[in-house]
């Protein structure tokens, strides 16, 4: 085969970053020649992009990369790239022994392994085009993938990698390394290059964002970051996410209410409402702590939407501690509230020192009262929007209706024969349900008649 026409596929579980990592691979590849396929069958080059968060995760991924190992065996130059949480940051010494058909091992976020397996034969590839490529990969510079050029209306856009905060059942310090800043200069090229291919929104991302830039002397903050954005011509919408508590300062609730492509939209976990299990998930903060954060928020940004995450059955937690979480989130009346299992990760605090001692059955039966409670919440925060008017991204079309979102975040629903695609619009939601919207286009008035 031609190797100009060699093909590639991605496979992406998990996270945000991972469909960020993801897309800048994908950009990668097609510079140095090849093609893009969604059929797995038919690549050269095979990547999967893993995730390790939950057990379920790790089985899914792994489960995947066995039912691929036959097509390595029917295609020996067929380059298998295991990529993400699943490798980490520390080498796969141990996964190269249980997984010898696998050709290249990737860190999160590092697509230089695999290049470097690509390049390194190939003739065909002067020298130039490989810095050019790997220096593409660091400036900020991204090419959208051809599959989704003309298609792409929102995009992530790291700002900071890894973790160093290490709360006690988080795995994704020991997986994705320690906290580290992408250059600004970095960032605000990316969203320039972003713009000038029709993206209209983008969401800055990190484990912790608004811990952005404090591992660099002198260096411009979140706050900071989001002026600068904000002045990036083609980009509409601006969002960031995941924020923690102790590092969520005036300077951002301010910086979002003064700037108008910043999005009123806020993601700030607590993931326990009792302050003892706080502590032992080394959360570096109580509930009363959350409490005056969340009214402060409102009070500098009225009209916000917040999400949260919460975990509930972490190791020890009483069904006293569980009610105080339930009161925590029927007090605060959250727009979303993202719910978990505890599950225990290998080599974490709370599964080395921790007893995973509160049964399944019982974390199901608090997480469903817990989902059940936020249900009820968010139906009676989203029929607050019924007839009002607001304005909509739209980003695709869905079983021929367009989808997208309000400044807050909410999914809505519209039917038009028109092409949104992109487009900010005024509609009128019509319908409100707990997790979406329908909305009807607002009529246009009449071209007046001018008489000669």
């Amino acid at each position: 085969m031609d190797k100009l026409n060699k093909k590639y596929h991605i496979w992406t579980a998990g996270c945000q970053m991972n469909v960020a990592d993801s897309r800048r691979l994908g950009s990668s590849l097609e510079h140095l020649g090849y093609n893009f396929t969604d059929n797995v069958k038919e690549a050269d080059v095979l990547v999967l992009n893993t995730c390790v968060v939950r057990q379920s995760a790790e089985d899914k991924a792994l489960g995947f990369l066995h039912s691929i190992r036959p097509l390595k065996e029917q295609n020996p130059n067929l380059v298998i790239n295991l990529m993400g949480c699943l490798v980490g940051v520390k080498g796969a010494e141990k996964l190269q022994k249980k997984l010898p058909f696998v050709d290249v091992f990737s860190p999160p976020s590092d697509p230089g392994p695999l290049i470097a397996h690509l390049t390194q034969d190939d003739d065909y590839i002067n020298e130039t085009n490989v810095t050019r490529n790997r220096f593409a990969i660091m400036d900020g510079e991204i090419i959208i993938p051809e599959h989704e050029r003309g298609k792409l209306v929102s995009a992530f856009i790291p700002v900071v990698y890894g973790c160093s905060h290490a709360c006690t059942y988080c795995i994704i310090p020991y997986q994705r390394g320690i906290e580290r800043s992408r250059p600004v200069g970095e960032i605000v090229a990316e969203a320039r290059s972003l713009a000038a291919q029709g993206v209209k929104e983008i969401t800055l991302l990190g484990q912790i964002v608004d811990r952005y830039g404090k591992d660099v002397a002198d260096g411009p903050n979140l706050a900071e970051l989001l002026h600068l954005l904000n002045d990036v011509a083609g980009i509409e919408r601006i969002r960031f996410l995941t924020s923690h508590p102790n590092y969520f300062g005036v300077d951002i609730m301010r910086a979002v209410a003064e700037l108008p492509k910043v999005m009123p939209h806020f993601e700030v976990p607590i993931q326990a409402g009792d302050n003892e299990v706080l502590e032992n998930m080394k959360r570096g903060y109580t509930q009363e702590d959350y409490r005056k954060l969340i009214a402060q928020i409102r009070d500098e940004v009225p009209g916000c939407s917040i999400a949260t995450d919460i975990i509930v059955g972490f190791p020890g937690e009483t069904e006293e501690q569980f009610e105080q979480t339930y009161q925590l989130l029927a007090d605060l009346k959250m727009d979303v509230a993202h719910l978990a299992r505890y599950s225990p990760r290998k080599g974490t605090v709370s599964e080395r020192r921790m007893a995973d001692d509160v049964t399944d059955a019982e974390k199901r039966r608090r997480f469903h009262r817990l989902e059940a409670l936020q249900k009820e919440i968010a139906t009676e925060i989203n029929a607050r929007y019924l007839g009002e008017t607001v304005p909509v991204l739209f980003e695709e079309k869905v079983k021929g209706r367009w989808r997208g979102r309000t400044p807050t975040n909410k999914l809505v629903f519209v039917e038009s024969d028109d092409n949104l695609r992109g487009k900010v619009v005024d509609v009128r939601i019509t319908w409100t349900g707990p997790w979406s919207m329908q909305a009807q286009m607002l009529q246009q008035k009449p071209t007046p008649l001018v008489l000669a």
